[in-house]
């Protein structure tokens, strides 16, 4: 047995001069000192001995354990130092070197834009009130003087969840909601997403972002309207800018009048982005119309107010010149980092 003993500590000392990571070093723990180990093996032997023997042998096999757990111990303290050191020399820092730029993200455009006309009406005291894009049929339509045989409905045809169930074609479903939730005055803006059947093209697309505006007092009057939209646009593009104001029809406004913006890209000269026409339509606005604050409640005898219609997406090419309506949905960064 001692000759067994003896052998052990060698053949440990050996493999320990070949093991040079963690994993091997466990793997020999294990073999030698781990309770179906070597060590182990030998000592179920001792039963076969003297009892002069026995303490001579048990003394012997703890000193041979002591020496391969100590000589396992250093070469663990070892690794790890030169494993440490290695570190050290890998991730040497330079503190002389100038630092690197971390790159930061910015606001989108759209949401750039969207904040600073909410800043332009919040200056100007009106509130921002939001509301579902799922809507029903009566907050989308018949409440804005278009039941369903009514040939407006064309105009704005949308996605159906069902008969009476929508994806809103205008956040003027919110102004219905305020109308019927508060008493005037009131003054609101709604911002939000909003679903048309539409043609994808440079000025249109089937989802894009409308903020609707509502005042209801007594004594409104279109050139209250009038110096809104005026006032806005100049905070927005510049206090020479142009805008114009056309006859128009819709059945929930009355008179109703389209809000175009020279063209940003031509200057009025005409070109492809405005259809030739100098002008590019921006709005829609109207005082509004007396049935529609009778379904809300509201006297219109009373009560007078207007109520416009802003696509996001336009207000933001015309900020940024961007021709093409596409390019604020694609999320190409080329595109993006340059705003």
């Amino acid at each position: 047995m001692k000759e067994q003993l003896l052998k052990l500590n060698e053949q440990a000392k050996e493999q320990l001069a070949k093991a040079f990571d963690a994993k091997a070093l466990e793997e020999m723990r294990v073999k030698f000192l781990g309770k179906k180990g070597e060590i182990t093996a030998i000592l179920k032997q001792m039963g076969g001995l003297s009892a002069e023997e026995r303490p001579v042998m048990g003394q012997l096999a703890n000193k041979v354990r002591a020496e391969i757990e100590n000589a396992i111990t250093e070469k663990q303290n070892a690794i790890k130092r030169e494993l440490a050191q290695k570190k050290l020399i890998e991730e040497t820092i330079d503190v002389t070197m100038p630092g690197k730029k971390i790159k930061t993200g910015h606001a989108h455009p759209l949401d750039a834009t969207l904040e600073e006309v909410e800043q332009v009406f919040l200056g100007m005291g009106f509130d921002i009130v939001e509301g579902p894009e799922v809507e029903t049929d009566h907050y989308c339509f018949e409440a804005l003087n278009m039941p369903k045989t009514h040939p407006a409905r064309d105009t704005q045809d949308t996605f159906y969840i069902n008969e009476n169930v929508v994806l809103r074609t205008q956040t003027s479903s919110v102004q219905i909601r305020t109308m019927e939730q508060r008493k005037p005055p009131i003054r609101i803006i709604s911002p939000g997403r909003v679903y048309r059947s539409d043609t994808v093209d440079a000025t249109h697309s089937p989802l894009f972002h409308q903020i609707e505006g509502l005042v209801i007092d007594k004594g409104v009057t279109m050139a209250d309207l009038k110096g809104t939209l005026e006032l806005l646009m100049k905070r927005l593009y510049g206090e020479e800018t142009k805008v114009r104001f056309r006859p128009h029809h819709f059945p929930y406004t009355e008179p109703s009048a389209e809000v175009d913006l020279m063209c940003f890209n031509c200057h009025g000269a005409g070109c492809p982005m405005c259809k030739q026409e100098g002008w590019i339509e921006l709005l829609g606005a109207g005082m509004v119309h007396p049935k529609v604050l009778e379904g809300c409640g509201i006297d219109p005898e009373e009560y007078s107010g207007f109520a416009f219609g802003i696509g996001l997406e336009r207000i933001a090419m015309g900020r940024y010149k961007v021709n093409d309506m596409r390019l604020l949905y694609e999320n190409d960064v080329r595109f993006l980092s340059q705003f």
